[in-house]
């Protein structure tokens, strides 16, 4: 099977960085990769420039598959050219789904939101393989009234076009990598590959724990002690309506759907060593906009304090708003947290480092949350100012983990 990729949501490339290994040196960029990628598709939607689209563009102008900077729900799912592997970080929004008045139109989600793209390709396109990123919490999602919803309709969406699913929540510094980002990977396979159907006789148990995608690439403890047995059938949901009306249950951080039988369980990683971040900073003189006043150190300090704070609710009752300490300055003998999209702003989120020259207070440079992140260094370096860049890497993903699944994934298309 070829390996060729569309790529959805594309960001700055995170996907392609890490299938095909990407290196940039002077300015050039290098795929040490066999990946194909046929078509990408980059639009920020209410943004009059498009920052993201502009530094994939330039990274990749050289290249001759097709980047599109379209609102994806207004491509022609059709025109998408034939491809092994779908992947994309989607956005988590609001996933309920409801019977349109209009005969004839099916079930729709609500407007804008883009899970229904994906889906939409599924159908058209049927690509044997897809994987997927999104935040943690989709699994509980929404987190009051129909817990677990979303994630129950995705997996639905997933069965009805034909394919089983593995996911799994990866926290990248716990198997060796650079950031406490926790983010759940979703892989599908469709029921007329090979891969599917050396799943069908195995244990769900086994394929979790022993001989599914994650199992093999990210090794776990082989003792849990929580777990679920989920039914969205269509015996038991008739429609997508039913169950975005009707469903509620507790998916577990690891996971496997096989024709509407869903078992999830609670795994332990098998850490491995991280990499701290004392490990990626700039050992060179930085710029001084990158250190902070005496004002904005007191202003971080505060933030980053543990709190109490006295709050009236909107109906009158007094209540208390309260924040946990935070490191201040980080620890730099550990990884780095969670990188956002407010990084480099006076945010009690924000990152604060000891420079490694001089000892003051300081942000972290652009290329620091590039390296925080695994992509080359001034990979964001296109034109964008340094805000822009940090945007970008609180919205990418941790590279080093696209890479080892795409090594995986390789594997299984030789077997196809």
């Amino acid at each position: 099977m070829n390996k060729t990729v569309v790529e959805l949501f594309a960001g700055v490339g995170g996907f392609r960085c890490g299938l095909n290994k990407v290196t940039l040196e002077n300015d050039a960029v290098t795929e040490n990769g066999s990946w194909e990628f046929v078509w990408s598709n980059q639009w920020e939607p209410s943004t009059k420039v498009q920052h993201a689209f502009e530094c994939y563009s330039k990274r990749f102008e050289n290249t001759t598959h097709t980047i599109s900077n379209e609102d994806i729900t207004l491509v022609d799912k059709k025109n998408i050219p034939d491809h092994s592997l779908l992947v994309g970080g989607f956005p988590c929004q609001d996933y309920s789904v409801a019977q349109p008045l209009v005969r004839g139109k099916g079930i729709e989600g609500k407007k804008g939101v883009l899970w229904w793209s994906i889906n939409d390709i599924l159908k058209t396109k049927t690509p044997p393989f897809v994987l997927l990123e999104n935040v943690d919490r989709l699994l509980i999602s929404p987190n009051k009234g129909n817990r677990g919803r979303d994630f129950g309709i995705i997996l639905r969406c997933f069965q009805d076009n034909g394919y089983a699913v593995e996911w799994r929540i990866i926290n990248a510094a716990e198997y060796g990598m650079t950031q406490k980002r926790k983010r759940v990977f979703i892989f599908a396979s469709h029921k007329s590959t090979n891969y599917y159907k050396s799943l069908v006789p195995k244990p769900k148990e086994d394929i979790i724990l022993k001989d599914g995608i994650f199992a093999e690439t990210f090794k776990i403890q082989q003792n849990y002690s929580i777990s679920n047995n989920i039914d969205i059938c269509k015996i038991k949901y008739k429609t997508l309506a039913d169950l975005s009306d009707l469903f509620s249950d507790q998916f577990y951080n690891s996971g496997v759907s096989f024709k509407g039988e869903i078992f999830t369980i609670k795994t332990s990683p098998n850490i491995e060593p991280a990499i701290n971040l004392e490990d990626l900073l700039e050992k060179t003189s930085m710029n001084e906009s990158l250190f902070l006043s005496d004002t904005q150190i007191k202003k971080m300090e505060y933030s980053k304090s543990s709190k109490k704070i006295p709050r009236i609710k909107p109906n009158g009752d007094p209540y208390f708003y309260a924040e946990g300490k935070m490191s201040f300055p980080e620890n730099l003998q550990a990884p780095a947290r969670t990188l956002l999209t407010s990084e480099g702003s006076l945010n009690r989120s924000t990152h604060v480092v000891k420079d490694i020259k001089t000892g003051e207070y300081r942000f972290l440079s652009s290329v620091e949350c590039e390296r925080i992140n695994q992509f080359p260094d001034n990979w964001t370096n296109t034109g964008l100012t340094q805000r822009k860049r940090n945007f970008m890497m609180g919205n990418a993903l941790v590279v080093g983990i696209i890479e080892r699944l795409g090594d995986s994934i390789s594997k299984i298309l030789m077997d196809e």
